[in-house]
């Protein structure tokens, strides 16, 4: 049994054999973070399907993910406001979406390979885990609140904005790549409580030069078509109309 924060809560994390050490220690060079308590880093790592098939009981790294989520989320909030001091509260929130958006952490997870060092269950790894969004951006957003209780707010700002300030000038320059189905779903997720559903309306033209339109319903709005060569192109354009208009009404 571990203790950590201020308040000494105690946590229960798998035992660190000197293989997953060395693992903890490249993955803090590769991150360019140093934690006194590796105990705190591998329960970061420690997802649900894992320690349902641990032999004892320890904890996951759920509680650490809902953490980082709000520290991350006021380190970039904090950055922002004095980094556009003239900016619209509007156009600030815009900037700030994309950030700690799921995409923007899944490449974070990559670039500092999380996907390597992440503990998942037998079930979890055979059909792909190791490589789904949602679990990558989950467990990057854990890492950070056990880094913000290993070592306080000054330490995980700096790692967070090392890993950010280059998808931040992507954003204000509007270079950067927009997800607009992972935007969309969170939106109407957030506000209405719901998922986005898809169509196809309709597939035009030979096998090998494929127009597919589709169709995004909300609720009982249908926004479309969007058309691509191929269905998530098409997707992504339906999302996109959707998401643009809902985004402008929800801000105004």
């Amino acid at each position: 049994m571990k203790l950590f924060g201020s308040k000494n809560i105690p946590f229960s994390s798998p035992q660190i054999n000197a293989v997953r050490k060395r693992e903890l220690t490249d993955f803090q060079q590769i991150a360019a973070l140093k934690f006194k308590d590796e105990n705190l880093l591998n329960l970061a790592f420690c997802h649900r399907s894992y320690t349902n098939e641990y032999p004892k009981a320890i904890d996951n790294n759920e509680k650490l993910e809902f953490l980082g989520d709000s520290v991350l989320g006021l380190i970039v909030a904090d950055y922002l406001y004095h980094l556009y001091p003239d900016s619209a509260e509007g156009d600030l929130a815009k900037i700030k979406s994309y950030v700690v958006s799921e995409s923007s952490l899944v490449k974070v997870a990559k670039k500092i390979k999380i996907d390597n060092y992440i503990l998942i269950g037998k079930g979890e790894e055979y059909s792909g885990g190791r490589n789904k969004s949602a679990l990558l951006a989950d467990c990057t957003e854990a890492v950070i609140g056990a880094y913000f209780l290993d070592s306080g707010f000054k330490q995980v700002t700096e790692f967070v904005l090392d890993q950010l300030k280059d998808e931040i000038e992507k954003v204000n320059d509007k270079k950067h790549y927009r997800d607009y189905k992972t935007l969309l779903q969170e939106l109407i997720q957030k506000k209405y409580k719901c998922c986005p559903r898809y169509t196809v309306l309709s597939i035009e033209g030979p096998d090998h030069n494929r127009t597919y339109h589709m169709n995004v319903k909300i609720n009982e709005q249908t926004f479309g078509p969007g058309t691509g060569t191929n269905k998530k192109k098409a997707e992504q354009e339906a999302a996109r109309l959707a998401y643009e208009y809902y985004d402008s009404r929800l801000d105004s």
